[in-house]
């Protein structure tokens, strides 16, 4: 079914028959990040059961191995750290943050807050490109002392930590990043943090401070978060649940490939990620939450997904939000859907990884699929025959992982180049690949 040569180029063919089986997913990828750091930050030891082992929260991992915290290796069931109790030690050398924005966004809040502290940060080619300056803005507010490339905007970056100030900080954008990083920010300040949001975005932030023990509120009705300084954070046993964003390319694949009928297990379904799944139910496809539960402070569940035929519709407004990353596989499903999906205020994706709108619909419609590129989304037309093609990741894991979904409604064979990109948020992606299309 797929062949994965040394120089990480796959070859997919389409299916015959559907897809079937009881599968997991990697660790939510978020949820791993913000359990490594506050692991590191917080005072005695923290023990996190299935950690995501892709690169990204490696990244976060080596950087706070740097600073002071002790973690065991990255590798089985459980994950040990060894917290620093808030004095992060100023490391010898660089802070790589490879290709994750996330592990970059969230430390800058706690580096810019150690006083008397010096640190460099840096990341890979496609990191140093993205925009910065959401989070440097509030932070410099706060008092950071943060310099730059192109007017301190982007990395690699210079932080000088200092003793910040609380603020009040209006976003202008629904960003979990920019959230968690102001309120990292304000853990060590004498005094309350504010973020407001335009709307809700993901709050695992909000989640795991509080089972650490910092004082978090919350206001539902204007979108606002509040974290009460200084806070002493204690050690916590975390379990993290299957990520709904590598769920999400098997409930797509499983939704158009006719016969197809999945369980997937163990899948976080917190509300502010699931608008993957309220997408998917937007266009008709057949899924059910079964086992829902409750595993340390985060909703869990079964989802089990059926074949059945799409209908296309919009998706807009706030919902882009709570599913921003899923852009890329939903296109995928619009493809197989009846009807022109249009994909509205997600200019977001423009300064992800790659520019995403732009990547797929050039990728898609090298199949021969009807996509329009929108300054801000996708205009996606179904139902019309796609053929295999030589396509290419542009060294970004959605768009790799998105393409090999696709492939699988495609006639004739598809080349995905680059597509070691997978192995940043799903290292195992092509054998489950292979496993649910025995």
């Amino acid at each position: 079914m797929i062949e994965q040569p040394p120089h990480q180029v796959w070859r997919l063919r389409p299916r015959g028959d559907g897809l079937q089986g009881r599968i997991q997913v990697p660790g939510d990828k978020s949820i791993s990040h913000r359990a490594l750091m506050l692991g590191a930050i917080a005072q005695g030891t923290t023990r996190i059961q299935g950690l995501l082992l892709g690169e990204d929260p490696r990244s976060t991992a080596r950087c706070f191995q740097m600073m002071g915290a002790k973690l065991s290796d990255l590798e089985g069931e459980w994950v040990t750290v060894e917290g620093v109790g808030g004095q992060l030690r100023e490391p010898a050398a660089v802070l790589d943050a490879g290709n994750s924005g996330t592990t970059l966004r969230l430390m800058l809040g706690l580096l810019a807050s150690q006083p008397e502290r010096f640190f460099c940060v840096t990341g890979d080619e496609s990191l140093r490109s993205r925009p910065m300056s959401r989070v440097i803005l509030p932070l410099t507010r706060m008092g950071a002392a943060i310099w730059g490339r192109q007017g301190h905007t982007l990395a690699p970056l210079a932080v000088q930590g200092q003793s910040l100030r609380p603020i009040h900080y209006h976003s202008p954008i629904a960003s979990a990043q920019v959230k968690s990083c102001i309120l990292l920010a304000g853990l060590g300040i004498d005094g309350q943090t504010t973020v407001t949001e335009p709307s809700l975005s993901r709050d695992h932030s909000e989640r795991m401070l509080r089972a650490f023990g910092a004082e978090i509120t919350t206001d539902t009705e204007t979108h606002s978060v509040t974290v009460s300084g200084p806070a002493r954070l204690q050690g916590q046993t975390v379990v993290v649940p299957g990520d709904i964003s590598s769920a999400a390319f098997w409930l797509v694949a499983a939704a158009t490939v006719p016969g197809s009928d999945l369980l997937i297990e163990n899948v976080g379904v917190n509300p502010t990620r699931t608008g993957v799944l309220e997408a998917l139910q937007h266009m008709d496809a057949d899924i059910t939450l079964v086992n829902e539960r409750q595993v340390t402070g985060e909703p869990v569940a079964d989802l089990r997904v059926r074949y059945r035929p799409l209908k296309a519709c919009k998706l807009a407004g706030d919902l882009i939000p709570r599913l921003i990353d899923e852009v890329p596989i939903l296109a995928v499903a619009a493809l197989a859907a009846r009807g022109t999906t249009v994909i509205r205020d997600a200019a977001e994706l423009r300064v992800k990884e790659s520019d995403r709108l732009a990547v797929m619909a050039t990728q898609l419609g090298k199949m021969g699929g009807q996509v329009t590129e929108l300054p801000d989304g996708l205009e996606i037309t179904g139902g019309v025959p796609l053929k295999g093609a030589e396509v290419d990741s542009h060294t970004d894991h959605r768009i790799a992982m998105a393409l090999a979904i696709v492939a699988l409604q495609a006639q004739g064979a598809t080349q995905i180049s680059r597509a070691e990109a997978a192995a940043v948020s799903y290292p195992t992606f092509s054998q489950t690949l292979a496993q649910v299309c025995r």
